[in-house]
């Protein structure tokens, strides 16, 4: 299976946007960020399972 491991252009420009607002935080700040992010990917990983089984 052929799975797109890419961006889309719109993913693109977020991840742009992303960047630019990443530049002005602390270093405190942008470890909370980090972790916040992986929570919520793994989070994102949890539904993806639930729905998964569901199916």
């Amino acid at each position: 299976m052929d799975l797109p491991t890419g961006l889309s252009l719109e993913q693109q420009f977020n991840l742009k946007v992303y960047e630019e607002q990443v530049k002005e935080l602390s270093q405190e700040q942008s470890q909370a960020f980090l972790l916040e992010v992986l929570r919520q990917l793994m989070v994102k990983e949890n539904v993806i399972k639930h729905l998964l089984k569901q199916a």
